[in-house]
């Protein structure tokens, strides 16, 4: 089996030495930028298993490249950045970032998010190859890919890329239709202890899905419980 790529993205070349020689250490395959840039160039002619990114990019705004990386489909994305304000952690994942770590880090932290992510990545990747599998949900006039983790509105057929810790956090919601899943339920298998990444990403699922994501019908909040999805849910194996 061939080695997982991460591209390391940081202006600061120590910092990319260190996170490079964390992640060989324990089998990973390593390349590293100092630009955002090079980054885009590197993607554009091989995609990576995962980013993990810095904010501060010396030639470009560092939350637009993480834009563009999340609209990449099956590509995991870390932050790393020396901003470590909540409002700073909660825009990054607003932006579609699976997982953010604030500098100075722990390298053997980063490993274990870096573990987490892919592992997620991977689970969904072999439930989309197994034959047979029932790997597309049809709910309140939505569609859910687990193949291409894309949502299509069946009526338009508009259709958005969801991050990989999005789908996961909709695929529990949509095996366990009309039940209320605890926010422990919903953070199974994260290595993010982030109290608010789970209100972030349902906020971003919402605004994909919802008529008004202000006054939710599809999935609603049962305060002091956890989350809810209010619609009958059809699994089938593959679109159809």
């Amino acid at each position: 089996m061939s080695k997982k790529l991460i591209y390391i993205i940081d202006d600061e070349a120590d910092i990319c030495d260190l996170i490079a020689l964390e992640l060989n250490r324990h089998g990973y395959e390593t390349r590293s930028f100092q630009t955002g840039a090079q980054a885009i160039y590197a993607l554009n002619r091989r995609k990576p298993d995962l980013c993990v990114i810095d904010l501060g990019l010396p030639d470009m705004d560092g939350i637009g490249l993480v834009r563009q990386l999340c609209d990449t489909q099956g590509l995991g994305v870390i932050i790393i950045s020396g901003r470590s304000s909540t409002s700073d952690r909660v825009l990054g994942l607003e932006f579609g970032a699976d997982d953010y770590l604030s500098k100075p880090f722990e390298p053997r932290e980063l490993v274990a998010r870096v573990n987490s992510l892919l592992r997620r990545l991977d689970q969904i990747d072999s439930a989309s190859r197994t034959a047979g599998a029932l790997r597309c949900a049809r709910f309140a006039g939505w569609e859910f890919n687990q193949s291409t983790l894309t949502l299509t509105r069946q009526e338009s057929g508009d259709e958005q890329v969801l991050s990989a810790s999005e789908a996961a956090l909709l695929t529990l919601l949509l095996k366990a239709p009309r039940q209320i899943l605890s926010r422990d339920q919903l953070l199974q298998g994260h290595a993010d202890p982030f109290d608010r990444s789970i209100d972030v990403r349902m906020s971003r699922i919402r605004k994909k899905i919802e008529q008004d994501p202000r006054n939710p019908t599809i999935i609603k909040t049962v305060y002091g419980a956890g989350y809810v999805l209010t619609a009958a849910v059809e699994w089938l194996a593959g679109g159809q």
